[in-house]
């Protein structure tokens, strides 16, 4: 696979339609706030922001225990102090800097620090004991030095403590000396649920970033924020969002500083969201600049995506904009080419800021590690990890490739996944259609699903679609499970033909890994020949990371065809391009409440501000999966109003939009059903270029 410039439909598997009706001119998210996104929790009701304000009355228990949440941060710089006079200046200042790193949130991605050389053994044991008796939360060891009489310190933190035992203990770590206990207060009244449930609203920002702000403001790190899922960034969306000890009021009294971010319907509940536990979203899309040849046109599309669905193919978001698609470089990890992955996360693309051309432009030509550091922007989360691990052991690609934090790093092998499976999907269409199941096809059981297990394999969420049963995760899923899972699943056999028990609703399709059934029929073929053609096995370990592996990814299973649930269409005419054409939640709170006692985005103490969240968004998409462009927003404030349309466009001539409501199970891609309704590109650039005519 050689690297292309943007990525296609159909470079990703997306070249199929539904129905063989005429498509139509529509403008896809011609405004951020033509797209709207409602999480749908787990009990089917959608989530709204109705209130800005915290509980009236916050718990008594509160007032009683003078509950701090702020104060979460331990000063140890008499204990560095103490360090200089045992280990001199130099060592002092790594100390430090290493608990800074610490302290900043970055656990996950903290390399351990060497000290000086040291021949005297009894200094050396000082120095264990002065770490064991200061700062419980690191741990040190020996390593050699530049030569055979020397020896070195390494210090790194303490991940495991032995007497951290129970459920999920490899995964935990030592909370209570750390510097900085993200998981809030501990002095926390026991009446009281633990978590802060909210409802996040958002604009042009995804999910990561704006918890990013909050956390920022809040001091504690982005870790002990849940939530069910990652939502678009060019859009406006709500979603729940929970944190671990933290007051309503406190976080309600943000929303004045907050801009494209407003945070209300606070509650105390006993557990924190995981990422899954919700059942889809619910979408308002406005479809702009409607050109057709008839009305009846746009009539019959809509009513065969009410009755027909769409492919269920998972959309360009998932493949990233950049010029570097994330499936390229999670083929790279499944075959173990480490400085080949971490190459492609670094190397200039088309289509960045300027800032960030030059940075991976330098880096490119001089290879100096510090120099591109102090050029890159903050939210470039995975190419930071990457170039600080290189700048602590140079040459060591995996260990950097390691240090993005897990959930983005996953992203570029889920990538490879979707990239399989959507070519599957098109061959299973070219081959055998829309309408009927055939021999070989996978379905669930229906004689024996229970809804548990039918939940499990079919939450087919984004972010973990992959490994939600990997052995990294054997703890949280019991062995058994996974057994189960496959014997929910089976191929059509020819009496189930003749029963008519099975429709084309019903066929599923894998996403690769090691405990997944495949079709028996010509489609799993599609799967090996690509897989193969890309140098990649599915059956076979060629290194031993398993987390990069697909041997070691449990997989799961897909529906090919979706329809849209509790679908609406309404055709509107409007004259004003930058007008707002639907009603945002936030529009519904400043309707109810007395004038100016809610401040509009973007404005703060009766003055315009210039805000952040608004950027002109050409060349990038909204994607979830965009890691190397991850949380791309701070950088560089751009003057553009809430209500400044891409196009710029104010005509007063009179235009068409088609409003389109509906709601899709998690993970599946509301582009995809735009996509069979126009018969068009959902590509950023493709629609760039309609905003222009």
């Amino acid at each position: 696979m050689m690297a292309m410039k943007t990525v296609e439909e159909h470079d990703v598997g997306i070249s199929c339609f539904i129905s063989d009706l005429p498509g139509f001119r529509g403008i896809l998210k011609q405004r951020y706030s033509d797209f709207i996104v409602n999480e749908v929790d787990g009990d089917g009701t959608v989530v709204q922001l109705s209130s800005l304000d915290a509980p009236e009355k916050e718990p008594e228990s509160f007032r009683e225990n003078g509950t701090n949440t702020s104060d979460t941060v331990v000063s140890y710089s008499s204990q560095i102090e103490s360090f200089k006079s045992l280990a001199g200046e130099s060592d002092a200042v790594l100390l430090e800097e290493l608990i800074n790193k610490i302290n900043a949130g970055g656990e996950d991605s903290v390399s351990p620090i060497v000290l000086s050389p040291d021949s005297d053994k009894s200094h050396r044991k000082a120095m264990h004991n002065f770490f064991k008796e200061n700062f419980k939360f690191l741990v040190t060891d020996v390593v050699d030095g530049p030569d055979a009489s020397l020896k070195c310190i390494r210090v790194r933190l303490n991940s495991a403590e032995p007497n951290n035992k129970g459920k999920n203990s490899k995964k935990r770590k030592e909370r209570g000396d750390k510097p900085f206990d993200s998981r809030g207060s501990e002095n926390w009244p026991e009446n009281v649920g633990k978590f802060l449930r909210f409802h996040l609203y958002k604009e042009n920002k995804d999910t990561q970033e704006a918890l990013g702000v909050i956390g920022n403001m809040l001091g504690i790190q982005p870790k002990s924020f849940g939530f069910a899922g990652t939502k678009d960034k060019r859009a406006i969306t709500t979603q729940r969002v929970t944190v671990y000890k933290q007051r309503a009021s406190r976080l309600a009294s943000l929303n004045e500083r907050l801009f494209g971010i407003k945070m209300g319907d606070f509650c105390y509940v006993k557990e924190g969201l995981c990422l899954g536990q919700l059942l889809g979203n619910r979408f308002t899309i406005m479809l702009r600049g409607i050109v057709t040849d008839s009305e009846d046109t746009i009539k019959a599309s809509a009513d065969a995506l009410g009755r027909h669905g769409f492919i269920n193919y998972f959309g360009l978001q998932r493949f990233g904009s950049g010029s570097v698609p994330t499936h390229l470089i999670g083929a790279a990890l499944l075959r173990g080419e480490w400085k080949l992955a971490v190459d492609m996360i670094l190397d200039p693309r088309d289509g960045e800021r300027n800032a960030i051309a030059k940075a991976r432009k330098y880096y490119k030509e001089s290879n100096d590690v510090v120099g591109t550091l102090k050029q890159l922007p903050r939210y470039l989360v995975a190419e930071r990890a990457v170039l600080q691990t290189l700048k602590m052991s140079a040459g060591n690609y995996l260990q950097a490739l390691k240090s993005i934090p897990r959930t983005l790093r996953m992203l570029y092998v889920h990538s490879y996944q979707s990239y399989l499976w959507n070519h599957a999907a098109s061959k299973r269409v070219q081959k055998y259609g829309t309408e009927h199941v055939v021999l070989g096809d996978l379905v669930y059981c229906k004689e024996n699903s229970t809804g548990k297990v039918i939940k499990l394999v079919g939450s087919e969420y984004a972010e973990d679609c992959g490994d939600r049963y990997d052995s990294n995760n054997e703890d949280e899923v019991s062995g058994d499970i996974h057994e189960e899972i496959n014997s929910y699943v089976k191929a059509v056999d020819a009496e189930d033909l003749n029963s008519g028990c099975y429709t084309i609703d019903d066929v599923i399709l894998p996403m690769p890994g090691s405990r997944v059934n495949y079709p028996t029929n010509h489609i799993a073929n599609v799967y090996e020949d690509l897989a193969k053609k890309d140098g990649i096995s599915l059956t076979k370990r060629v290194h031993n990371v398993e987390e990069f592996s697909i041997t070691s990814i449990t997989g799961c299973y897909r529906r090919v065809f979706q329809k849209p649930i509790n679908f609406e269409w309404e055709l509107l005419t409007y004259t004003d391009s930058n007008k707002q054409l639907v009603e945002t939640d936030l529009d519904k709170i400043n309707k109810s409440k007395p004038m100016n006692t809610v401040k509009p985005m973007g404005a703060a103490n009766g003055k315009k501000e210039e805000s952040f969240d608004c950027i002109r968004e050409l060349d990038s998409s909204d994607d979830i999966a965009k890691v190397e462009n991850y949380n791309e927003i701070a950088g560089e404030e751009v003057k553009l109003q809430h209500d400044e349309s891409l196009s710029g466009s104010s005509s007063q001539d009179s235009h068409m939009a088609l409003k389109l409501s509906f709601t899709l199970p998690a993970s599946c891609y509301a582009t995809m059903a735009i996509r069979e309704l126009l018969k068009t590109s959902t590509s950023v650039a493709y629609h760039k270029t309609l905003n222009q005519q």
